[in-house]
């Protein structure tokens, strides 16, 4: 039986009044693994999703990636401090890596984001990516609509880093923001054309003191090379700016850019066939993890796996075929 404080009755209004803490009760109900768990999880979804259509304006979500030390997480608080005290409500859904061999993780953004955390209108999530490739955890899609629920009108996904499959971030957020630290060519050579061709904005951080100009270097080399590329969406190509987070320096320059291009999307009725793909994408993957976690919980399925397994460890059979003969075993039980 599903624990008090963690089912859908109990936490629907709370959520939609905005009460963090069950907002935050919310997230680890989604984030279980347990099956009455998920079937609560569900229902919850599902009713704050009919609820919201009635009721609330789309949120900005917006994703955010870099690789480790370009200054994530204080480019995000600078932004996210701004934001709420201009009246918005921020959502922060950072996504840190989990060890492959023990499945931890250090969840470490809320200490990093110490101003932001302390503000009653935003909140602060840190997941683990728990395998899952594309730097986002497997519930960031579901995570969101609970927070939009809760009434925060700017939804950031931090990623873990450049190195992954950006994809994923890209298709569930309606922005993608790609962040650089000043470098020279050698180091341009690390970002890789399938990250460039999905970023709606480059933002070169740390452009103070003494790297001012070799950030002003670097935004140029940037705008050359996005301008070899077809733009993401329509004709209007990915801009480049810089800005110092640590000092909010041009912090509110690269706010703007986002809003200009949210805004345009939402005018042109673009957004909406956006959003209509973010809800077909986390559908064919929640399918895909429903089926996968259903099959391997078969006794049969199970014998099967370990049986398959061995011969493809002692070589005597192909992991495909081995793949291809559970497969039909899965479609043979239904």
């Amino acid at each position: 039986m599903t624990r008090s404080g963690l089912t859908a009755d109990e936490l629907e209004e709370p959520v939609r009044s905005g009460n963090r803490a069950a907002l935050a009760r919310a997230v680890t109900l989604i984030e279980s693994t347990r099956a009455d768990h998920r079937a609560e999880a569900n229902t919850l979804l599902d009713r704050l999703l009919v609820a919201d259509n009635n009721e609330r304006e789309d949120a900005l979500r917006i994703g955010i990636s870099g690789t480790p030390g370009v200054g994530k997480s204080t480019f995000i608080e600078a932004l996210g401090t701004m934001l709420v005290e201009a009246g918005s409500k921020v959502a922060v859904l950072a996504v840190d890596p989990s060890s492959s061999r023990t499945g931890g993780s250090i969840l470490g953004d809320k200490t990093r984001m110490e101003r932001l955390v302390r503000m009653p209108n935003a909140f602060i999530r840190p997941s683990p990516t728990s395998g899952t490739l594309g730097g986002v955890a497997q519930r960031t899609a579901e995570v969101m609509t609970l927070v939009e629920a809760a009434g925060h009108d700017v939804v950031i996904v931090e990623t873990v880093g450049v190195g992954q499959s950006e994809t994923a971030v890209a298709d569930m957020t309606d922005l993608f923001v790609l962040l650089v630290a000043p470098a020279g060519g050698d180091d341009l050579q690390g970002i890789k054309r399938g990250v460039m061709e999905l970023v709606d904005l480059v933002v070169v951080n740390k452009a103070d003191g003494d790297l001012v100009n070799l950030a002003n270097h670097t935004a140029a080399d940037y705008r050359h090379a996005l301008g070899l590329l077809r733009p993401r969406r329509g004709t209007t190509p990915p801009e480049v700016l810089t800005c110092s987070a640590l000092q909010s320096q041009g912090v509110g320059e690269v706010w703007n850019n986002v809003l200009q291009r949210w805004t345009a999307l939402s005018e042109t009725g673009e957004l909406t066939e956006i959003r209509a793909g973010q809800a077909r994408l986390a559908m064919d993957q929640a399918l895909e993890r429903t089926l996968l976690a259903s099959f391997l919980s078969d006794s049969t399925a199970i014998e099967s796996r370990a049986s398959l397994s061995d011969a493809v460890a002692a070589r005597t059979r192909a992991p495909s075929s081995a793949a291809a003969d559970l497969a039909h075993l899965l479609l043979d039980d239904h």
